[in-house]
């Protein structure tokens, strides 16, 4: 389907680490995709190709410093695999021929909150080039440019993460601390940083429209955050 979409390979159909079959891919602005089976986290199967975002790679400078507020905050507390190669699974993307370590890391709760049934599992890969100092991706770039911007979560309690937060080191360099509206939802938002600078987005959200010709929306904060829409 890809193919005859126009989209560019960047590798065969290769089994990753943990042993799954997956592939690469460049979109229209050469922006890297992983496309990976995935058994387990569906909201519905109907007749897509894909089923949407399961997570995201991030290059960090050094995994031990940086894998604590993934997996110990953010709540990616299950390690997939650990492994470090010079990965032929990567043969055909940009750097493959050198050596990383590369760390998968899951959930082992089941999401709770409004979205979470629909956004069902997450993994986060953190990668680290072990033979060079890489640049950053968002070096010289726009916010708005086509490309990766940030991560971003949906959150439920924001007082408590803060806090939680702040304690291990990570503070927010954002934080609309009461309600910020966008067109008919509306939410509160904050930002912070992971050891390498890589921008992460949390959002607890108050309220979403429902027939938004109407004007109708639904009060988050009334029927409780916790449970699924």
């Amino acid at each position: 389907h890809l193919k005859n979409f126009g989209a560019k390979m960047l590798t065969a159909i290769t089994t990753s680490p943990d042993g799954r079959k997956h592939f690469y891919i460049h979109d229209l602005w050469e922006n890297v995709y992983e496309v990976i089976e995935e058994k387990t986290s569906w909201y519905q199967k109907k007749d897509f190709t894909t089923g949407g975002v399961l997570g995201a790679v991030i290059g960090v400078t050094n995994i031990d410093r940086s894998i604590g507020l993934y997996k110990t905050v953010l709540g990616f507390d299950k390690v997939i695999s650990d492994t470090t190669d010079v990965f032929a699974d990567w043969n055909g993307v940009e750097g493959s021929q050198k050596k990383f370590r590369r760390v998968v890391l899951r959930n082992s709760k089941p999401r709770e909150g409004s979205f979470g049934p629909l956004l069902g599992d997450n993994e986060i890969e953190l990668i680290q080039a072990l033979e060079y100092a890489p640049k950053k991706i968002f070096e010289n770039r726009y916010w708005g440019d086509c490309g990766y911007i940030h991560l971003c979560f949906d959150t439920l309690d924001m007082d408590t993460l803060k806090t939680k937060l702040q304690a291990q080191g990570y503070p927010f360099t954002i934080d609309s601390e009461s309600s910020f509206g966008m067109e008919n939802a509306a939410g509160r938002f904050a930002y912070l940083e992971d050891p390498d600078g890589t921008l992460i987005e949390l959002v607890e959200t108050h309220k979403v429209p429902i027939p938004k010709k109407l004007g109708w929306f639904m009060d988050l904060q009334k029927r409780g955050l916790r449970k699924p829409l």
